[in-house]
This record gives structure tokens, sequence and C-alpha cells, in this order.
């Protein structure tokens, strides 16, 4: 506001300080006004006129990356965005100008994956789970940070993002981005492992509450937005997703995060009377290691049975 009123303030003593011009100043001659200088054809187009445009604007800034100080614990980069070489990025850069892992050999799947690490998973685990997810589905990927604060402090989270309480703000990350790239009618395509599972649904929670009650869609209307969103989970402790995405879940019978906390195993039990993977959701359950062995790790057991997102769909694993 004091920018404003001192730029105010600025014209109006301008205004006023203006010199009268002397009523003894003899007549001059007027000179002729100089010809039209022509302006390049490259500087013209339609009328309009390049060298007047606000360079700004015509260029947009590269996104700063963030720099935490040294010896910063990994909550620092709670919610931030992740991208090539672990550069991180503030909340509100638009992913458009992340810069993406890229698969080791090229590019040959279409899209950017937007990936969601569990607990107990630092910073430089999740740089190493992004490039093997680059590598293993051969497209771009960024990543939003949950951090570490140790395995209760981790935990004691987990419980208040099953009961949708308390701020998360890798939870708050991913909502804003989904609510922002469905508004302007972009795919998104999601991955999430172990505690990610519950931070993706409850932004996807989150974001249909927010197309409800800020853009006054009906619930099929909801449903058919958040269509736009492909979603594959790997060992996920949530074990209720709202309907509209495209879900496949990945759970390995060897898991007992699933197991317990999520959509459970193969086997029926009673707790699958509230648990919902989505509408048309397609699970593929396996049975891989043992806790003790790597039965939870995505690097080296989930995204081994990961097979391309159209064909899961099929249910062709």
């Amino acid at each position: 506001m004091g920018t404003i009123g001192s730029g105010r303030n600025s014209i109006n003593n301008a205004t006023r300080t203006t010199p009268t011009t002397p009523t003894t100043t003899p007549a001059t001659v007027a000179k002729p006004a100089p010809a039209a200088t022509a302006k390049p054809a490259n500087q013209i187009k339609d009328g309009f006129d390049a060298r007047a445009t606000n360079s700004a604007v015509r260029t947009a800034a590269p996104a700063s990356v963030f720099t935490a100080p040294a010896g910063s614990k990994d909550k620092v980069f709670d919610g931030k965005l992740v991208g090539a070489g672990g550069q991180t990025f503030d909340a509100s850069t638009p992913l458009s100008q992340v810069p993406a892992y890229t698969p080791k050999d090229g590019v040959k799947t279409e899209g950017t994956l937007i990936y969601v690490n569990g607990m107990m998973t630092d910073m430089a685990g999740q740089k190493e789970t992004l490039q093997a997810i680059a590598d293993k589905t051969g497209q771009k990927t960024i990543g939003i940070h949950n951090s570490t604060e140790g395995f209760f402090k981790d935990l004691g989270q987990c419980v208040t993002d099953k009961m949708d309480k308390g701020k998360n703000p890798a939870v708050d990350t991913l909502a804003d981005s989904l609510y922002t790239e469905l508004k302007a009618g972009r795919d998104v395509h999601l991955m999430a492992h172990s505690q990610g599972g519950l931070i993706t649904s409850r932004a996807l929670n989150d974001v249909a509450k927010r197309l409800r009650i800020e853009d006054g869609l009906s619930p099929a209307q909801v449903e058919a937005k958040l269509g736009k969103v492909s979603v594959e989970t790997f060992g996920a402790a949530a074990a209720t997703y709202p309907n509209g995405p495209k879900y496949v879940h990945y759970v390995n019978d060897k898991d007992p995060v699933p197991g317990l906390f999520g959509l459970g195993t193969s086997g029926k039990g009673p707790l699958d009377l509230i648990r919902n993977a989505g509408k048309d959701a397609k699970i593929h359950y396996f049975s891989e290691k043992s806790i003790f062995s790597g039965a939870h790790n995505i690097n080296d057991t989930y995204l081994n049975q990961r097979v391309p997102f159209d064909q899961a769909r099929e249910g062709k694993f």
C-alpha cells in the first residue's frame, strides 16, 4: 500500500510544481516534424510493436531454486517440489517450470509423473527413487517431498493424515498443484508409495471439496473432472480413495503396510467393508520377499512389478 500511495503523491507533486511558460518568451518558428522512421518488419506484426512490449511479460522468469541453509534437517524440504538433480522449488512454482528427471535411455512415453514418497525417506532417498521411476517408466518425473523427522514423528503424521487432521505441507502442495492443473484442463499422472498414498488420498479429497465448494460443481461433475487424474500406488497406507481418478494399486501380500493400514491383501477380511480402492480401480496383488528383506521397498520390489499404466488398467500384469 505504501508504494502505491507514494506513487500517487509523486504524480500530484509533479503536477503542482510544473513551471509555467513565461509570457516574455519570444515566439519561435516551429520546426517541421521529422519524417516517421519505418519500423523494421520483424518488429511489426498485425499492427503490434514488439519493441513496446514489456520483456518481463514476454519471457517468464525461470523458477528460483530453493537453497537450504547449511546443516538444515530434512524438514526444511517438506512440501517442496523436487526436480532434476535434486533441485528443490517452492510449492507455488508451476509444474511446467520444474526440470524433470529423465530416463537414462531417453524419454519413451509422453507426460510427466508426479511422485510422492513415503515415511522415513529423506531427500537423498527420494532423489534415488525419482531416477528409478524415470528409468522404469520411460517418462519424465518430478517429486513432491514428504520429509522425515524420524520414525515416531512420521508415524504420528500418518495417523493424523488418516484422520484428515493437522497440516501436512506435502498434502497442501499436491492439492494445490492438482487443482491448478485440473482448472487448466490438463491431465495429471501421480505415483505414491507408503505414506505417499495417504497424502495422495487426502489431497484428492481436498481437491474434490474445493471443486464442489469453490467451483460449484455437482458430485457427478467433480467425479468427471477428477477423471483426468491417473494414480498408481505402491504399498500405500491409505484404505480409501475418492471416485473419479483412474487407479492402479500394487499390493505385496508380504508387506504389512497395505495389509494392515491400506487396501488389505488378496485374502478377504472384515475390514474390506470400510475400504474403497476407488471406482473401477485395478489392484495387483503379488507375494515377494518379507518385511525383513525389502517387501515394502519401492525401488527393488514394487517397481519390478509395475507395468505400463494402460496395460495395468486392462488388468494385464
